[in-house]
């Protein structure tokens, strides 16, 4: 069956392509959550007109994620945090931990968007990437010292 999917789905395409799909998986998921229609002349040419929106809605996003970008990467955190021998901490630095410091900064940033691949648990200096935006990814510099 074709469609026209009206989101990006990952492993599928982006949004405005036309795609083959099996019946099932477009009657039974994609077409009950609105994620795509029927390709059909008329569907077609109001996914296109969508997808002219969502571009100029896209642009604007990513420009204002680049000018946010710009200012996260003249930021430094710092986190105390008590540790013991070698340095090693008793826990860890999270992105929860992260987003908070942030919050605490007045920057609005998600902490699913704080791409931590896992705890930070020594002392030191690290940068974390934040994705802003598909395109746009701003490094936070993060130090972690030691509490008295």
């Amino acid at each position: 069956m074709e469609i026209i999917l009206r989101e990006d789905i990952e492993k599928l395409g982006i949004r405005g392509d036309v795609v083959k799909v099996a019946a099932g998986y477009a009657r039974n998921f994609l077409l009950p959550r609105r994620l795509a229609v029927e390709a059909t002349g008329s569907n077609k040419k109001i996914v296109e007109q969508e997808r002219q929106a969502h571009l100029r809605r896209d642009a604007k996003v990513a420009e204002e994620a680049q000018a946010l970008a710009q200012l996260l990467s003249a930021v430094n955190l710092t986190i105390l945090r008590k540790a013991g021998e070698n340095d090693h901490l008793f826990g860890s630095v999270t992105a929860a931990d992260i987003g908070d410091a942030l919050t605490a900064l007045k920057f609005t940033v998600d902490r699913r968007k704080i791409q931590l691949d896992e705890p930070i648990r020594t002392l030191g200096d690290f940068k974390v990437p934040v994705k802003l935006h598909r395109d746009v990814t701003a490094e936070v510099s993060v130090q972690v010292k030691r509490e008295d």
